[in-house]
């Protein structure tokens, strides 16, 4: 005879109430086979093309397809292109991000949605828009031209202005996001301790949201160095000053695809290590 505190196998302890029982996470669990073949096939359509890059890649003449002097120029370019695309994605792009996280503002959503425009715009779309915008007859560049002499299409500065515009939306979403997670309790402390708005914002907002900023920046300089269709449209095709690696892989389709192939392998390679490195960041989002 048990004790009424007892606990018993199928109720639990003496309160008439059934037992709940936990279900683990590690139990198998039959696939619904509605979901598993679509969930094959699209992981097939996803994987295939990248698998036939691997398989029909010329891995005897691979030394020597990227030893020349014009892929040398195109990585090289591409590298720096990117890399000062996303520095100027980052002094831009943070205070725009905490406008967006911080401020209250009328027409604050539909800015929003005007900054993550050219997520969806296509590129080329992207590139015609700042030709009318910063070329010489465009409606700021005719000014820039006049008084500065400044001319930015065609220019290794132009594949820079296009691929910032392009990257710079993947910084100002993801230092967003990290910005509105952060508690804003403590830079409220901080200016009630008497720093301004600026210091609070240097000496404790940045460290809490660098997270978020070290990968905002990796996803721009990756969407930097892939870009195409907004830099052929702005900047050109100019071999050792506006060719970058993708523009390179067009030209060489035509008339060598070995080395289009080769290019390609760099560019996956680079892909794959920027996947590499976002994927703590990716799990600990989860």
């Amino acid at each position: 005879m048990t004790s009424p505190l007892e606990p018993d196998a199928a109720t639990g302890p003496r309160t008439g109430r059934p037992r709940r029982r936990r279900v683990g996470t590690g139990g198998r669990r039959g696939v619904p086979l509605p979901l598993l073949l679509p969930g094959l096939v699209a992981l097939a359509f996803l994987l295939l093309p990248l698998l036939a890059l691997l398989v029909r890649a010329p891995w005897r003449t691979l030394p020597d397809q990227l030893s020349s002097t014009q892929v040398w120029q195109a990585l090289q370019l591409s590298l720096v292109s990117a890399t000062a695309a996303t520095a100027v994605s980052l002094v831009l792009g943070v205070p725009l991000a905490w406008l967006l996280a911080r401020t209250e503002f009328p027409g604050r959503g539909f800015v929003r949605a005007l900054v993550t425009l050219p997520l969806v715009l296509p590129p080329v779309v992207g590139g015609v828009a700042l030709l009318l915008a910063l070329g010489r007859n465009g409606v700021i560049g005719k000014w820039l031209d006049a008084w500065f002499g400044i001319t930015l299409p065609f220019t290794t500065t132009g594949v820079v202005v296009a691929e910032a515009f392009v990257a710079m939306p993947f910084l100002v979403i993801s230092v967003e996001g990290t910005l509105r997670a952060a508690d804003p309790r403590y830079e409220e402390a901080a200016t009630t301790l008497g720093a301004s708005r600026f210091t609070a914002f240097r000496r404790v907002t940045l460290p809490l949201i660098a997270p978020g900023i070290a990968a905002g920046s990796i996803l721009a300089w990756a969407r930097a160095l892939g870009e195409f269709g907004a830099t052929i449209t702005f900047a050109g095709n100019f071999p050792g000053r506006t060719q970058t690696m993708p523009l390179a892989v067009y030209l060489a389709l035509q008339d060598d695809p070995d080395a289009a192939i080769s290019l390609s392998l760099v560019l996956l390679t680079v892909s794959i290590a920027v996947l590499a490195g976002l994927r703590d960041r990716w799990m600990t989002g989860a």
